[in-house]
C-alpha cells in the first residue's frame, strides 16, 4: 500500500491517465476518463477535481511536445494562449475553493452540449469551398494581368504555367493556414479567457469548449486548432495546480500516477490523430462532448 492505494490501484490510475491523455488531446474530453476514475477510487469530488487538474497537466505537456508539427510557426499565439490560460487558471482555482461547486456543475452540461453543436455545425467548413474558389480566381486574374503584357510566346507559356500550377494548388490550400492574431475577432479573446477560467474552476469538457471557440472563429484547420486548444488548458491547469498544491487540496499518489499516464497519452496522440481526417476528428469531438454532457447531466440533475 502507498498512501492508502494498492499497487494495482495506482497502475489502474496510470492506465486511466494514458486514456485520458489521448482523449484529452484528441477531442478535448479528458475528464470523460480521468475524473470518474478518481471518483471510483473513493476520492471526494473537490479533492478529485483538484487532483485531476494536477494530473492532466501531463496531457498538455505531452500533447505540446508531440504536436510540434501542428504548432510550428505559431510561437506568439502559443505563448499568448498559455499566458491567458495561466491567469484564467488561477482565477478558476480560487473560485473552486471559495464558491459552491454546484454553480458550474449545473452550467457545465449546457456549455459542453452547446460547444458540441458548434463543432458539429462547423461554420468555418461551409466557407472553405467559397474561399478556395475565391483564391483560385484571384490567382488566375493575377497570372492573366501579368502575362497580358508579354508577347504571344509568353501567352503560350502562361497556359503551360497554368496547367503546371493547377495540380500544385492543393499544397497550400487556404484551410491549411492559421490566420494572424490581429485578425481575431474580439469575442474570440473573451471566449479564450472564459475557457481558461472554466478550466481552473471545473474543467470537465474545457477542451471541447476551447475547440468550439477556435473553430467558430475560423482561426485555422481542425488539427492546428486542436493543438492550440491544448495550450489554453495547459496554462490553466499548471497555474491552477499551483493554487491547489499551496492549499493542500491534492491527493498526491493519484495525481502523480495520473499525470504520468496523461503525459504518455498526450504525447502519442498527435502522431496518431494527424493521420485521421479532420471530419472524423470533428465527429469524434462532437460524440465525446455529447457523452460527457449526458454523463455530467445525469450526475447533476
Amino acid at each position: 500500500m502507498i498512501a492508502g492505494f494498492s499497487i494495482t490501484s495506482l497502475l489502474l490510475i496510470l492506465l486511466a491517465g494514458i486514456g485520458a491523455g489521448f482523449v484529452g488531446y484528441a477531442v478535448g474530453a479528458s475528464s470523460l476518463v480521468s475524473y470518474p476514475a478518481l471518483l471510483a477510487f473513493g476520492i471526494p469530488p473537490v479533492l478529485a477535481n483538484a487532483s485531476n487538474t494536477v494530473g492532466v497537466v501531463g496531457t498538455g505537456i505531452g500533447g505540446v511536445m508531440g504536436a510540434r508539427k501542428e504548432l510550428k510557426g505559431q510561437a506568439v499565439r502559443s505563448i499568448t494562449y498559455v499566458v491567458i490560460g495561466a491567469f484564467g487558471g488561477v482565477a478558476g482555482a480560487f473560485l473552486l475553493l471559495k464558491l459552491d461547486p454546484s454553480v458550474f456543475e449545473f452550467a457545465a452540461p449546457v456549455l459542453i452540449l452547446l460547444s458540441s453543436l458548434i463543432i458539429a455545425i462547423n461554420p468555418r467548413g461551409r466557407m472553405q469551398a467559397k474561399q478556395a474558389a475565391a483564391d483560385a480566381t484571384a490567382q488566375l486574374k493575377h497570372i492573366e494581368a501579368t502575362e497580358a503584357t508579354e508577347a504571344a510566346e509568353a501567352a503560350e507559356a502562361t497556359e503551360a504555367a497554368k496547367r503546371a500550377t493547377t495540380p500544385t494548388a492543393p499544397h497550400r490550400p487556404p484551410e491549411q493556414l492559421v490566420q494572424p492574431m490581429s485578425q481575431d475577432s474580439w469575442w474570440v479573446w473573451l471566449g479564450v479567457v472564459a475557457v481558461a477560467i472554466y478550466s481552473g474552476y471545473f474543467g470537465a469538457g474545457a477542451g471541447t469548449l476551447a475547440l468550439a471557440v477556435l473553430d467558430a472563429a475560423k482561426i485555422g484547420p481542425f488539427h492546428k486548432i486542436n493543438a492550440l486548444k491544448t495550450l489554453i488548458g495547459t496554462g490553466a491547469n499548471i497555474s491552477a495546480s499551483v493554487v491547489f498544491i499551496i492549499q493542500g487540496a491534492v491527493d498526491w499518489p493519484a495525481a502523480i500516477m495520473l499525470c504520468i499516464g496523461c503525459f504518455i497519452g498526450g504525447y502519442i496522440a498527435p502522431s496518431i490523430t494527424r493521420k485521421i481526417p479532420a471530419n472524423i476528428m470533428r465527429a469524434a469531438a462532437v460524440i465525446a462532448g455529447i457523452i460527457l454532457t449526458i454523463d455530467l447531466g445525469l450526475k447533476t440533475y
